[in-house]
């Protein structure tokens, strides 16, 4: 199945092609591919995101965009049907040529990123990454587990859940960031980092950071270009809300031990004060029945959410359309 998406006309039904067709690049085109490991919860969200992104990011651009899972990750019935039915498969991404790939975090199950189920399958599209893509994008897991694998620098635990959205400011000229606004602010959800020491001593390149969320984008050339995200800058508006409102379910459902903090610079200043109010209720009335009286939520004006990534995404498109006509059609 295709999905073809054009920046003027938008995004428009889904067309059956011949397998042959859909994976051929054509002539001044790009074909990027998203391998979407998120959780089940956040798997046609995060569909929607990128397609959304692309989109705003393409301008003369033509994209061939193909969804692909690792077959590792540990998926429900529904998620796992909408994966068979609706993806490309991944032996497809080693026949064919792509310009750029995607790899979005998937969530943890083992105590180390090297005991994970997908630990093989992710390791072994490193490594075909490197020689087979002008420019590879890891986020946030999966930037941790490149690292680890490329270089073994091991991610440290935070002491608590950096989550909210962060002002980062670009510390090096690079094409990537070229006319970013200042501040990009990024969502970051995240229970780990890389520290930028190590990052350094590796010979990666920090492009931004923030002063509370520590290293937000950075860089390593090999065959191809590997960007690393540490935040999410595709998420939407209501990203970070709908993970907050699921850890408050699980606190409540006793599937977690520590009530979430709030998100950083995110809900507005009213809004925060119930929700302060809802938590001493909920750490004193543990029930699942207390998310009926969970307060109206209201964001704050300036959390400016896409702005970034546009400007990023734009500027890699740009990046790997260098050396081609340029024309979006995605999967």
């Amino acid at each position: 199945m295709t999905i073809l998406i054009d920046r003027d006309q938008g995004i428009t039904s889904p067309a059956l092609v011949p397998a042959e067709r859909d994976l051929a690049r054509d002539h001044g085109e790009l074909t990027i591919g998203l391998i979407n490991n998120m959780p089940d919860t956040a798997l046609k969200a995060t569909e929607r995101q990128f397609m959304k992104l692309l989109q705003a990011a393409a301008g003369a651009h033509r994209i061939r965009f193909h969804c692909f899972s690792l077959p590792s990750v540990k998926r429900s019935p529904e998620a796992k049907w909408h994966v068979e039915s609706e993806y490309s498969d991944l032996a497809d991404l080693r026949r064919h040529r792509f310009d750029g790939l995607i790899v979005t975090g998937a969530e943890p199950v083992a105590p180390e990123l090297d005991q994970e189920p997908y630990w093989r399958d992710l390791t072994d599209l490193i490594d075909w990454a490197k020689l087979n893509t002008r420019s590879t994008i890891w986020s946030c897991l999966a930037a941790h587990a490149a690292v680890l694998h490329l270089d073994r620098i091991e991610r440290r635990r935070l002491p608590a859940k950096c989550h909210g959205i962060f002002d980062c400011e670009a510390v090096t000229d690079d094409a990537l960031t070229r006319a970013a606004p200042a501040p990009l602010k990024v969502s970051h959800s995240r229970l780990n980092e890389i520290a930028e020491s190590d990052l350094d001593e590796a010979g990666y390149q920090v492009l931004t950071r923030s002063l509370q969320a520590g290293v937000d984008v950075f860089v390593r050339q090999y065959a191809s270009r590997f960007v690393f995200f540490q935040g999410h800058p595709e998420y939407d508006a209501l990203s970070l809300q709908r993970e907050y409102l699921r850890d408050i379910g699980r606190y409540l459902a006793r599937e977690r031990e520590t009530y979430p903090h709030l998100p950083v610079s995110y809900f507005d200043a009213a809004t925060e004060e119930k929700l302060l109010r809802f938590e001493k209720q909920a750490k004193h009335q543990r029930h699942p029945a207390l998310t009926n009286e969970l307060p109206a939520l209201n964001l704050r004006t300036d959390i400016a959410a896409g702005s970034a990534a546009a400007v990023l995404f734009r500027n890699w498109l740009q990046y790997l359309g260098a050396d081609a006509d340029a024309s979006v059609v995605p999967r």
